[in-house]
């Protein structure tokens, strides 16, 4: 279905209030949530799968639109994986919240109408867990949970916009892309889904050891 935002949209922008955004292969992503979503994050940073793509409704056609995403902890906790009964467990206090960083799309900004003619992926996006990464992406701290927000934003044509930022986006989550950042797959179940439902992991199947 189509997700509306947490908190309500009155006091919005009549062109962000009516926003929505349905999530893209959803089922595949409610697959992986079942099993619990591991994402890997490397020094150098890596794409997500699932790719968080969504389709858009809602907009102005006429006005423009910046989307970005950003990823908020779940908890307060660092994990661990037992291997012995396959779940998490909370091992600790959380490490200090990595640098807050947002991932624009490269289109932005773009037409309402450009937005909602087809459906808009983040692939570009890469998560990393180098505290000094200097290629704008995404730092996590392994063995956390996080939960990607979605956010569309409207491009205030008045001198004053700053004093109406507030009413001028709309934030999206969906609790089925939560996941668990992993420096390597701890649950053997998501490693196999990822290989079965990934087309770039082709080379995994065919027993080729090359990604």
């Amino acid at each position: 279905g189509w997700a509306a935002e947490g908190p309500g949209s009155s006091g919005k922008n009549r062109r962000v209030s009516h926003a929505t955004a349905r999530l893209e292969m959803g089922s595949l992503w409610e697959e992986f949530n079942r099993l619990g979503t591991e994402m890997i994050v490397t020094k150098a940073g890596r794409r997500m799968f699932p790719t968080f793509q969504v389709k858009l409704s809602g907009l102005d056609p006429l006005s423009d639109y910046v989307l970005l995403m950003d990823f908020i902890p779940l908890d307060d906790k660092r994990y661990r994986y037992a291997f012995h009964s396959s779940s998490w467990l909370a091992a600790g206090r959380a490490e200090p919240a990595a640098p807050g960083r947002v991932h624009f799309h490269p289109d932005s900004p773009a037409k309402g109408a450009q937005w909602m003619r087809q459906i808009v992926s983040f692939d570009k996006l890469k998560l990393t867990n180098n505290l000094l990464d200097d290629n704008g992406h995404i730092i996590l701290n392994s063995m956390h949970r996080y939960q990607p927000r979605f956010h569309v934003v409207l491009v205030d044509p008045r001198r004053d916009s700053e004093r109406f930022a507030h009413q001028n986006f709309k934030s999206f989550s969906f609790p089925e892309t939560q996941f668990m950042a992993v420096t390597a797959y701890q649950n053997h179940r998501i490693t196999q889904l990822k290989i079965a439902s990934n087309p770039f992991a082709k080379g995994f199947r065919d027993g080729d050891p090359e990604p």
